[in-house]
Formats: structure tokens, sequence, C-alpha cells
């Protein structure tokens, strides 16, 4: 009868779970949802970032584009420009810059957009030649 107990103890004290292995399982999940909540974090700024980048650049390659018909045109071209856009992009600027070349027939053409604040502004740049 004795061996018969020591049996049922034995069955008894390993079913379940001990409160120390709950624990270390507690602070394993909730170190693995504050990782995981970092990471969607980041990839949400990170497709905010890309999304300016690329609103930016098409905005820099059509004003870039503007000033290349207005050449074939032969408009004459200011020493230097800047502006904003209008709604949906009036959180961007631009700015043209005609600067010279070691070749008196090239002329470089610089297209910058900026945006965001004054601490953390950003910005693409486009740059073009033109032969006069």
């Amino acid at each position: 009868m004795i061996s018969r107990i020591e049996l049922r103890a034995d069955s008894s004290a390993q079913s379940g779970f001990t409160l120390l292995e709950v624990m270390l399982a507690v602070v394993i999940i909730g170190t693995v949802f504050v990782a995981c909540l970092t990471l969607v974090n980041q990839s949400i700024h990170s497709q905010s970032r890309v999304e300016n980048i690329t609103t930016a650049t098409m905005l820099a390659r059509h004003k870039m584009s503007e000033l290349e018909a207005e050449a074939r045109r032969g408009f004459s071209t200011n020493p230097e420009e800047s502006g904003t856009y209008e709604e949906p992009y009036s959180q961007y600027a631009w700015e043209v810059e005609y600067l010279p070349t070691p070749l008196d027939e090239v002329l470089q053409i610089r297209v910058s957009v900026r945006w965001g604040t004054s601490e953390r502004n950003e910005e693409v740049v486009i740059d073009s030649f033109r032969y006069n």
C-alpha cells in the first residue's frame, strides 16, 4: 500500500505549472510583445519617410520638366527661384538654382524640394545640365 500512495504523490506533483514557470512565460511573452510593437512603430515611421521622399522626388522631377519646357520655348532663366506647392502638397517647398560649370556653354540646373520642420528639414535634390 505504501507504494500505491507514493505513485499518487508522484503523479499529482507533476500536473500543472508552478508559479515560477507561469511568471517566466509572462515575462517572455511581454518581451516579445514589446519587441513586436517597436518593429511596427519603426515600420510605420519608415513607410511615412519613404512616402515623403517619393512625393518630393515626383515634385522635383515635375519642376525640372517645367524648367526644361521653358528653356525649349526660349524663356530666360532667373538666377534663383523658390516657392511652395499648392494643396495637397503645401508642406513641400521648392528652390531652383542655376549654377555655372567649367564649360561656358553648359549650365547646371539644381531643383531642391524640402519638407518637414525647421529642426528636421529633409530635402531631395535633382541636378540637370543644359547646353546653351
